[in-house]
């Protein structure tokens, strides 16, 4: 605890955190009342089949151009123009609605700015940080940074399902960015990255990456996961619309039961020490993740759904705290940044391939399909890790 209260009086980063906080608040209460927002129209099941892509899709775009942006300028005016930005376009929703004109466009392109800009904040803050803190003080720091993201996936959430009105809880997230703009206002020191000696370019970070069978295949594993993670985006709203009692309180409860389940994972695999392959040790729990989806077959059993989600968030966390420890030690340092921003937008990619998929399985009422599906597409690549063959035992 001492650690964490001295990475806390560095002002710097005590603002910067605090802010962050305040706005993943508001980003985990944004998916719920736009799921919320469409599904109150006609064609409820393909309108948000929809909203989920343009919720994940244009984070490949983003994600290509976050890197790069990131390293050029100053961080603080990267995210506070990102800030004021995406606050402006959410109050868009509540100051229409208000008005009894708000277009059925309007929710879409919500998404797609969040989804866009997602990967700002997302590799900004992290990036910030060695700027904030001694180098001694690195592991603690980012330890709050993850819990920051924990804590609000479980608040943003059940928040959103107890407050909705969707257009009041948009209002709520345009003012959370608002906050966390003002939070980096406070902030008096540059964060720009300096010019490294020797920088890696993009295509040679490309090459390494490629050329490691370990990292192609856990890439893959997880791009697959995702892909499950993606339907679930679109199965999550519908069965709380339309399946289970409490509306969109369940929702939330539902969202924030995965993120529950990834703290306790992650606290978990932080002290945990295998003694298997790490590859195993990924594909283990990746198969034993993928049968949480089954556990929508109990539909419309809140309480078996509901364990469902806690299992997938309780163990898809260790898969990626291992997954990211795994790359740490085969990438070479200096091709840290730009390799990891590569993997996490191809990973992030996947999303809006599962809504799609998803879609038809919801709009004809197939639950049951789709999370024999789900649990196939995220389970497999797990199982495969778990085989002796040479690529598998690789460490």
């Amino acid at each position: 605890m001492h650690r964490y209260r001295r990475v806390l009086r560095a002002a710097g980063f005590r603002r910067i955190w605090l802010g962050s906080t305040v706005s993943t608040i508001g980003d985990g209460m944004t998916f719920v009342a736009l799921s919320w927002l469409v599904l109150a129209g006609p064609g409820g099941a393909l309108r948000l089949g929809l909203l989920a892509v343009c919720y994940t899709a244009p984070v490949v775009l983003g994600g290509l151009a976050a890197g790069p942006i990131l390293d050029r300028f100053d961080k603080r005016t990267v995210l506070l123009v990102d800030c004021v930005f995406r606050a402006c376009v959410m109050a868009c929703i509540p100051i229409t609605a208000a008005l009894d004109a708000l277009p059925t466009y309007l929710p879409f392109v919500a998404a797609a700015v969040y989804g866009l800009l997602k990967m700002l904040p997302l590799a900004g803050f992290p990036a910030a940080i060695p700027a904030l803190v001694p180098e001694s003080d690195l592991d603690a720091a980012n330890a709050l940074e993850s819990l920051s993201f924990s804590i609000a996936a479980i608040i943003g959430p059940a928040a959103a399902g107890l407050l909705i009105g969707a257009p009041d809880v948009l209002a709520i997230d345009s003012a959370s960015f608002l906050i966390f703009a003002l939070a980096l206002t406070r902030v008096r020191r540059p964060l720009r990255t300096d010019p490294p000696t020797t920088p890696a370019t993009p295509r040679t970070s490309l090459r390494v990456v490629a050329r490691d069978r370990v990292i192609i295949a856990t890439t893959i594993a997880f791009m697959l996961f995702n892909i499950a993670e993606g339907m679930l985006l679109v199965v999550a709203p519908w069965l709380a619309r339309t399946k289970l009692t409490g509306g969109a309180t369940t929702l939330g409860v539902l969202l924030a039961l995965t993120a529950t389940g990834e703290i306790i994972g992650a606290a978990l695999a932080g002290g945990i020490r295998t003694r298997r392959s790490p590859l195993r040790a990924i594909g283990t729990v990746q198969a034993c993740a993928a049968v949480g989806y089954l556990t929508l077959l109990a539909t419309p059993n809140p309480v078996a759904i509901g364990a469902g989600f806690l299992l997938v968030g309780l163990l898809s966390a260790p898969m990626t705290v291992w997954a990211q420890s795994l790359r740490m030690r085969r990438i070479p340092a200096e091709l840290h940044g730009r390799a990891f921003a590569l993997l996490r937008t191809l990973m992030q990619g996947t999303l809006p391939l599962g809504s799609l998929l998803v879609t038809p399985f919801v709009v004809h009422g197939h639950i049951g399909v789709a999370a024999i599906v789900m649990t196939l597409i995220a389970g497999l690549p797990g199982l495969v890790f778990t085989l002796p063959w040479q690529l598998v035992t690789s460490n």
